[in-house]
């Protein structure tokens, strides 16, 4: 059983019996959230045996809390919120971990026009990126809030956000480089050589951006922005599986949902 799932479920009185099921889709250390998403769900169906019902925010600072202070990993917020309020989402981190969330609705053309453009390569080996994180945090932490590294970061953030509201995918791609560039600046593990490699075959065939997903460093993901092509889309994935027998496109599709909570009888 995965260490949340575990330390989750012993805070359970033992007057109450418990059965439970998962299955992700995404492969486990892809850097695409998928420990969060599983700790929130968890938090969400212990509510139900409650009073009263947690807020998306709360549910995504409950889960939060197991990785912290039970498992005692640096974690940020962003994909607890992420996986409680589904959908695209602009968050800003005011004070850590407490954070804002703003959806941003698009046309339903645009939408589904960046779902078929995006593609996800899984590198083929999981990572754990609480050691990266101890890392960056010791290199920055007495740079202060106007650190170069952090701000060019942090624009991007805002970059993206209004280009998905113009639908202007090229000045996503730009985007989606710049943060790339910006985190090797944070750590130079951060962009691993298998990364290195699916950029370039990305680069090759006319992608319009490419970043690194979660902390980076070895094995996790990448995230690909496609020109409108789709066959030069089908090609790119080609190359890219027949480059490393480990490299995976894995399917995907931008859920407008987040975390949904029901009970059935009969």
């Amino acid at each position: 059983m995965h260490p949340r799932l575990r330390h989750r479920l012993l805070s359970i009185p033992e007057r109450y019996v418990h059965e439970l099921s998962q299955l992700p889709e995404a492969p486990g250390g892809a850097s695409t959230g998928t420990s969060a998403a599983v700790s929130v769900a968890l938090v969400g169906a212990l509510d139900r045996l409650t009073p009263g019902q947690l807020t998306p925010h709360e549910v995504a600072y409950t889960a939060q809390s197991i990785e912290t202070e039970m498992l005692n990993l640096q974690c940020g917020i962003q994909d607890q919120l992420c996986s409680a309020y589904g959908g695209i989402n602009y968050i800003e981190m005011f004070k850590y971990p407490y954070a804002t969330v703003s959806q941003i609705s698009i046309p339903n053309t645009i939408w589904w026009e960046l779902e078929r453009r995006l593609v996800l390569i899984y590198l083929g080996k999981s990572h754990k990126s609480s050691q990266i994180h101890e890392k960056v945090i010791k290199e920055l932490e007495n740079q202060g809030p106007e650190c170069r590294q952090l701000n060019d970061l942090r624009l991007t953030a805002e970059r993206s956000r209004d280009a998905v509201y113009k639908g202007d995918f090229s000045e996503l791609g730009k985007a989606m480089i710049v943060n790339t560039e910006a985190q090797e600046r944070l750590h130079t593990g951060l962009i691993s050589s298998d990364a290195h490699r699916v950029i370039e075959i990305a680069r090759e065939h006319s992608a319009l951006g490419w970043k690194v997903n979660g902390a980076g460093g070895e094995g996790g993901s990448v995230t690909i922005l496609c020109g409108s092509i789709s066959n030069a889309k089908r090609t790119m994935i080609h190359e890219i599986e027949k480059e490393n027998a480990l490299f995976k496109n894995i399917p995907l599709y931008l859920s407008r949902h987040g975390l949904r909570i029901w009970e059935h009888s009969g």
